[in-house]
């Protein structure tokens, strides 16, 4: 049946964003056993019942149990499955024996007769460094991407998310220090596998751990237009040029394709981002946005007419730490439901770490909706959802006072 689909485009013209082939999902990390309609659309995107799936589990550090999970869960919705030892982790195996495994012509095999590949969660520097050491793609990668290539289905959860883009991060749990500059070859950041292609930067665990700031700062210094986070419990399916989201939450997507950037620490205007709820769909080429039709039935939010009652209220002082949990997204709903046209943030640190290249380097997230931005809302048990589209976004650095506070007397 044929869904009818909310459509903007927001003033957008197409770009020359080139079609990922197959199907990749990266999926956000803590996917809940309970989420039955995204583990079972997996199963139905490649083949539905008796579709074959491998499992990789190479970046956990319990990967039996973490792979024979993610078997079990395929299984239970109808999927063959075949998990690869695969993994430095492994009880008995190291880095080399899984470089070995990796070019198995067994396990090399199984992938070929497969519909998909499942890649799990854990360190994704494991990844990096057993499929694909110094750059050199092992027989199994290059299998999987063969895979992909035919029309295949390229799953990835947590760390396996991350391994999607050309550049993944591989050990950038701060984003604030990396938005000050930590931002190194081969420590924060890293070489991957590249499955969605070489326009697009994914991260994960996103909303859950205010992971913007480190998105835009690698976009920024690594040349990316598009950047992708998705949050926990929730997945990115990538079709073509065409994006959905499935799961609970949904996913922030940052465009620069209009931006502008000034020398020195992050200094950008004209960002736009858009957060894409469950059931949204989100064209790359054209940079439109098809909001599902559940929001359809309250619906756009009508903030630029006059006589606009907004439902949120904005009593305190905006977001003192735009970088914590959800707090991105509650920005966002703030400003297309509330009582101003721009929602201010900051990104700052109370505690100087040691290595802090900047202590009294700060940041201001100015949010703006303008002609641009558009906005819709559902009501739901746990209360309203919205998808928000191009909504401005403005970062510029500023000094902070050190220290940021004393005793009164």
């Amino acid at each position: 049946m044929a869904i009818n689909f909310a459509h903007a485009d927001g003033n957008a013209t197409k770009t020359s964003f080139q079609p990922i082939p197959g199907i990749v999902v990266p999926m956000g990390g803590a996917v809940r056993g309970d989420n039955n309609e995204l583990r079972q659309r997996l199963v139905d995107l490649a083949g539905g019942k008796g579709a074959k799936f491998v499992v990789i589990p190479t970046s956990s550090g319990n990967p039996v149990a973490t792979g024979e999970n993610a078997a079990h869960e395929l299984r239970r919705r109808g999927a063959q499955v075949e998990l690869l030892k695969i993994a430095p982790q492994w009880p008995g195996e190291n880095l080399e024996s899984a470089r070995r495994a990796a070019a198995d012509p067994d396990n090399v095999a199984k992938i070929r007769a497969a519909n998909a590949v499942y890649f799990t969660g854990g360190a994704q520097e494991r990844y990096a460094d057993v499929l694909n050491p110094n750059g050199v793609a092992s027989p199994v990668l290059q299998a999987v991407r063969e895979l992909q290539a035919r029309g295949g289905v390229v799953v990835g959860t947590s760390a396996g998310a991350a391994i999607m883009s050309q550049v993944m991060f591989r050990d950038a749990l701060n984003p604030l220090l990396v938005m000050k500059g930590l931002l190194r070859d081969g420590k924060e950041v890293e070489r991957g596998l590249g499955f969605a292609g070489e326009e697009i930067f994914i991260d994960q665990h996103f909303l859950k751990r205010g992971r913007i700031g480190r998105l835009l700062a690698a976009m920024l210094a690594k040349g990316y237009k598009i950047g992708l986070g998705i949050d926990e419990n929730t997945a990115a399916i990538i079709r073509g040029n065409d994006v959905e989201i499935v799961g609970a939450t949904g996913a922030l997507l940052i465009d620069l394709r209009d931006a502008t950037v000034q020398a020195g620490p992050i200094n950008v205007s004209n960002i736009r981002i858009s957060y894409l709820d469950n059931g949204d769909h989100y064209d790359l080429a054209n940079a439109q946005i098809k909001v599902f039709p559940a929001k359809l039935a309250r619906g756009e939010l009508k903030f630029r007419q006059a006589g606009f009652v907004p439902e949120l209220e904005n009593p305190r002082l905006d977001f003192p730490d735009i970088l914590g949990e959800n707090a991105i997204q509650r920005a966002l709903s703030q400003l297309v439901d509330g009582n101003r046209e721009h929602v201010i943030g900051f990104a700052f640190s109370l505690i100087t770490a040691k290595d802090d290249p900047a202590p009294d380097l700060g940041f201001e997230f100015v949010l703006r909706r303008d002609e641009r931005t558009r906005a819709w809302e559902s009501t739901g048990i746990d209360g309203k959802d919205y998808s928000v589209f191009n909504a401005r976004l403005d970062v510029r650095p500023i000094r902070m006072t050190t220290p940021l506070y004393q005793s009164w007397k």
